[in-house]
């Protein structure tokens, strides 16, 4: 049972649409993931309104809402939540809807829409459309645009969605702690025509931070560059799920950034183009090939590639400390240093006493060491060959020549064919 000390209020809500995936691991390879069905399937094309394709945000799923004299109704709940940031991990957060980051928005481009904020947060809030174009006094910036949202209080934004893209919405009230605790959301506006800049797989996430010290559940909500726990989408690897893709498919990925850092995400196997920007389309004569891609604070980026080449390709932050569960700033470093004479005296009063760091810090994946509570390894999660040396913000991209169109669940570990894996030297 997870312990509620230090909750800044009741949670409210729940993770909708979660559930498993079926599909069975390859019988030959170990601990095959499963993989959450709302993150590998995109939700079903709304019942009315201009069609469009769906997103796929990455453990998280899309916001619903009904069309009422041809205006797009949402609402969004500003509240205390808890999200499981990896097996093992639970954070108590603030965001909208149950969740952390709140539900992706997403309509059409030309839509009206009618969003109702309710606040059940302890404290006054508002909400910005990051990068929309709308009037002024829909804009969310507290005490600027608008007054506070007051906790019990609803109140409704009203705009076009104007432009194509991609964008995000958040707190300017109290935003260094709300930010802090979660509060952000993406927006996808889809084009008025479904087959302009189509895609097989269309991916979305956020990148945010926490600063959660060991066998705590709430964040430090005045870290300013410390932070210990980088997530998508408010989840750490091996919680975060993998991108599933059949072979051949155009892929778009939209990323954004609402942390306190850069982040250079990079991808194995694969080279893409930057397609969009908050901003808006990037025109074709402006791109060229990259594999990594650095993200600045605030900035939303639509990457696109085709997926041409089968397997189970690394897709992180190339940041090393973005790549770790856990992390601490305060670790001294005791590589080539002896030792074991202190070592065995410290085991007369302390008997399961083990040294830490002297040979590098690979080694501590695979250790079944004793964690304070609520708090993950700095390397977690076992691929078919052992623990992966990577968590954080890291996933896999999943690449199958024989995955089923419309069938995108778990297929469980890649086997590289024969003649096309590393092996030892027995030279």
């Amino acid at each position: 049972m997870v312990s509620r000390r230090g909750f800044l209020s009741s949670a409210a809500g729940a993770l909708i649409g979660a559930g498993a995936v079926s599909r069975a691991a390859l019988a030959q390879i170990p601990e095959a993931p499963l993989a959450e069905s709302p993150a590998t399937e995109p939700p079903p094309a709304p019942p009315n309104g201009r069609p469009y394709q769906p997103v796929v945000t990455l453990n998280g799923w899309s916001l619903p809402w009904r069309l009422k004299d041809n205006v797009k109704e949402f609402h969004l709940i500003a509240e205390a939540v808890e999200r499981e940031i990896a097996p093992g991990m639970t954070a108590h957060l603030w965001g909208y809807n149950g969740q952390s980051p709140g539900p992706t928005i997403e309509c059409v481009e030309g839509d009206r829409v009618r969003i109702f904020v309710t606040n059940k947060l302890p404290e006054y809030t508002t909400v910005h459309w990051h990068g929309m174009r709308l009037p002024h006094g829909m804009d969310g910036v507290a005490g600027l645009t608008q007054p506070p949202i007051q906790p019990g209080e609803t109140w409704v934004y009203e705009f076009e969605m104007s432009r194509a893209g991609s964008y995000m919405y958040h707190p300017h009230a109290d935003e260094m702690l709300q930010m802090a605790m979660g509060m952000m959301g993406l927006i996808v506006v889809h084009p008025q025509d479904p087959a302009q800049r189509a895609v097989d797989r269309d991916f979305a996430f956020i990148m945010n931070a926490y600063d959660v010290e060991p066998g705590s559940y709430t964040p430090r909500v005045n870290t300013m560059t410390d932070f210990n726990t980088w997530t998508w989408n408010s989840r750490a690897f091996p919680g975060i799920s993998p991108l599933i893709a059949r072979l051949g498919d155009r892929i778009r990925i939209r990323i954004g950034n609402l942390t306190m850092t850069n982040h250079p995400i990079h991808l194995h196997g694969h080279s893409f183009e930057v397609t969009g920007t908050d901003g808006g389309w990037v025109p074709e004569s402006a791109r060229w090939p990259e594999v990594t891609i650095d993200l600045g604070v605030g900035q939303m980026r639509d990457i696109e590639f085709v997926a041409d080449a089968p397997g189970d390709w690394a897709f992180h932050c190339h940041k090393t400390h973005h790549t770790m569960n856990a992390m601490g700033h305060e670790v001294p470093t005791y590589i080539g240093v002896d030792f074991e004479e202190a070592a065995q005296k410290l085991r007369r009063l302390i008997p399961q006493y083990m040294v830490m760091g002297d040979r590098g810090g690979a080694h501590m994946a695979a250790m079944q060491m004793q964690l304070p509570e609520n708090t993950l390894p700095m390397m977690t999660g076992r691929g078919p060959y052992g623990p992966i040396g990577m968590g954080g913000m890291f996933t896999v991209f999943k690449v199958r020549e024989d995955q089923a169109r419309g069938d995108y669940d778990d297929p469980g570990w890649y086997t590289p064919p024969p003649g096309t894996m590393a092996y030892r030297s027995e030279t």
